[in-house]
């Protein structure tokens, strides 16, 4: 009898649901804080991944363009060069040495008149820099002057004192 005249009070029916939806509340956050983790780290685990294949390829077509110079170097070492070269009597060696020396002043002058030929643009520029050092050196001779003149007064006036 005692169980069927009990009554359960509103207020703690109303905090013991408040209760349970909190708690649910907090599993909810829980397993969302938990999903949104592994997003981001599945997400940077991605982006770290792509930058290693990135690079891993750059290596890769760095090895292949050195393997194909490799090849094209061994298949020029194995072809004989004594075939590519004529023989020259040795009635014509010195002629070949003068030639050579001929050839060795030829690319010298060359490489001289291809730099003066560079240097033609920078001419303007080279002008306006040699006008300024000549005005600047024109107000040094001027100051100079004026300075001579100073000096060559002070003189005279110390022979005068001093024969005075």
């Amino acid at each position: 009898t005692l169980d069927l005249t009990r009554r359960e009070t509103p207020c703690f029916v109303k905090f013991s649901e408040m209760e349970k939806m909190a708690n649910m509340q907090a599993e909810i956050n829980e397993v969302q804080s938990l999903l949104f983790s592994v997003t981001v780290g599945s997400t940077w685990q991605f982006y770290f991944i792509g930058k290693k294949c990135e690079i891993l390829q750059d290596m890769n077509n760095h090895l292949e363009a050195v393997l194909k110079e490799k090849r094209a170097l061994r298949k020029k070492m194995i072809k004989p060069r004594c075939q590519e070269s004529l023989p020259i009597d040795a009635t014509f060696h010195k002629c070949i040495v003068e030639l050579l020396t001929e050839a060795v002043t030829f690319t010298e002058k060359l490489e001289r008149h291809l730099e003066a030929v560079r240097s033609i643009p920078q001419v303007p520029n080279m002008m306006q820099n040699m006008d300024t050092a000549l005005a600047k050196t024109e107000v040094l001779v001027m100051e100079l002057e004026e300075l001579t003149e100073q000096i060559l007064k002070w003189r005279q006036l110390q022979k005068e004192a001093y024969s005075d």
